[in-house]
């Protein structure tokens, strides 16, 4: 199968990290395409900046769709443009924090979420209550870890995260712990070792839920919310959106 991966953001840096490990939990005959935008912020780091990118980023759901991908994943916390993703798309579009969410459910009674910049947590919590994972989670911590510092990170980026993890633990009661961006990918098994609890990062998360809806035959379906959008006129460069 071919899955679309999005980074909406546009850090080649970053999209290149995501691809790796997306790539290190396929199946051997999944293929993954990554890619971001051409326009847009550099991070998402804010209701604004999700705003902005959300446009360009379906400009690339489009792509995939004519390209006939099998599925697409939208590589960042907020979910951003996720219903609109859907509405456009053929096939099954899945946001990483909502699978994260599914797979912690399954593997602890109550998971925490240790997320980047303070501001989003509002975000985070919002997701939370809009996938109905609200009651399973023992709490939302934030790092004030900017995300373009998970490009490449350091020692004192990612002890800064660890004890985040440590807190939701031993302070919040969480027994597994959901990464709140798709920068932090890489160190979801290293965290999960040293901290003795399942680490779930939502791009894998995403990958395995994609390969499951493809080998089930199952797509988003196209009655009520997530139909096709009304034919009608567009201004400017958006108009084969209505195709």
């Amino acid at each position: 199968m071919k899955i679309n991966l999005i980074n909406p953001n546009t850090c080649q840096g970053m999209t290149e990290k995501i691809a790796i490990s997306a790539q290190s939990v396929a199946l051997p005959d999944t293929h993954i395409i990554a890619s971001s935008p051409l326009h847009g912020p550099v991070s998402i780091e804010s209701a604004f900046d999700e705003a902005i990118a959300s446009a360009a980023l379906l400009d690339v759901i489009q792509q995939g769709e004519q390209q006939g991908v099998d599925a697409h994943i939208i590589a960042c916390f907020g979910d951003p443009a996720l219903d609109a993703a859907r509405e456009i798309a053929t096939k099954p579009v899945i946001g990483i924090a909502g699978a994260a969410f599914q797979l912690a459910s399954l593997v602890s009674y109550r998971f925490g979420v240790v997320t980047t910049m303070t501001r989003t947590l509002p975000a985070s919590q919002h997701l939370l209550q809009r996938y109905g994972y609200q009651h399973l989670c023992s709490g939302v911590r934030a790092t004030d870890i900017a995300v373009l510092a998970l490009e490449s990170i350091d020692h004192n980026t990612y002890q800064a995260l660890k004890k985040e993890c440590q807190r939701a633990i031993s302070e919040d009661g969480a027994e597994a712990i959901v990464l709140g961006c798709a920068g932090m990918s890489d160190l979801a098994h290293e965290l999960s070792q040293q901290l003795a609890v399942p680490v779930i990062d939502g791009v894998v998360a995403a990958v395995k839920l994609a390969e499951s809806l493809h080998q089930l035959n199952l797509c988003t379906s196209k009655q009520g919310q997530y139909a096709k959008p009304l034919a009608k006129a567009f201004q400017g460069n958006f108009q084969h959106w209505s195709q």
